[in-house]
């Protein structure tokens, strides 16, 4: 049985390893091999049953220091996925397609995503957050023919994610920008919307997306509650005039679970 010492130990080790090897991105490939080792090792840790007891100890008490201590990590990993994505679309240029433990996880997600709302070669995917290495828009295009559009705020990001497409997605309806939602002409036409977990403010586009879309489009929002809190923006409430929780796609082997919303539309 993990215990609440040893536990908490890890929690602090994990965001001092997270900031270190953050600090030492310098654009190539120095530190990919230790950041995969180590996000690799924090999937597990996450998805850990036997972590499970600990991290709801741990909770009850209601610690400030806890609060600020998961925050960090937070927002610590989800800045070194973002890294390890650049480490990966890098890694591919150079005609390395090896896929670390944590993007296999991810892209077992991405086949559920959806639930009972299929996507089809008629579908128009967006997804916020898209990131360096866009294997949600790859997979989708490749496995339905939808066309896909990928949104992220990080410059970088979005140059790398086209040298991917351009690689692996050749011929594939699938375009990268780096735009807000309602600067992309495509929010309107989306049927189907996706929000990577690690969008800190993804419950506020959400809100906003409301006066963006049409009335049957369906948002998927990756997000991850309890000890999963401790790699992904955790669900929200939201404005029950405004959206409906459609359905959950809960995933206890995968780091993420997906909370599908639809639009609270008068009759």
């Amino acid at each position: 049985m993990v215990t609440l010492v040893h536990f908490q130990t890890c929690l602090r080790e994990y965001a001092m390893k997270f900031k270190e090897l953050a600090d030492k991105y310098d654009h190539t490939l120095h530190h990919s091999s230790e950041l995969e080792a180590l996000i690799n090792r924090y999937s597990g840790f996450v998805t850990d049953p036997e972590n499970k007891a600990a991290w709801e100890q741990l909770a009850e008490q209601e610690l400030d220091s806890l609060h600020s201590l998961v925050e960090e990590l937070r927002q610590q990993s989800a800045y070194c996925v973002a890294i390890m994505e650049k480490y990966r679309a890098l890694r591919l240029q150079r005609g390395d397609v090896q896929i670390a433990d944590y993007f296999k996880n991810i892209e077992e997600c991405i086949d559920k995503e959806f639930g009972s709302f299929h996507v089809t070669a008629q579908s128009k995917v967006l997804l916020v957050g898209s990131g360096s290495y866009p294997m949600t828009p790859l997979y989708i295009a490749k496995r339905t023919g939808a066309e896909v559009v990928g949104i992220d705020i990080d410059e970088e990001a979005i140059t790398l994610g086209q040298k991917v497409v351009g690689i692996l997605g050749a011929g594939l309806n699938i375009r990268l920008e780096r735009l807000l939602l309602e600067q992309l002409d495509y929010t309107q036409e989306a049927t189907h919307i996706i929000f990577s977990s690690t969008v800190a403010n993804k419950y506020e586009l959400l809100d906003q997306l409301y006066d963006l879309t049409n009335d049957h489009v369906v948002v998927a929002m990756r997000y991850g509650d309890q000890l999963k809190s401790l790699f992904n923006y955790p669900m929200r409430a939201t404005d029950s005039q405004k959206w409906k929780l459609a359905d959950t796609v809960l995933r206890p082997d995968d780091v993420f679970d997906i909370a599908l919303y639809q639009k609270n539309v008068a009759e």
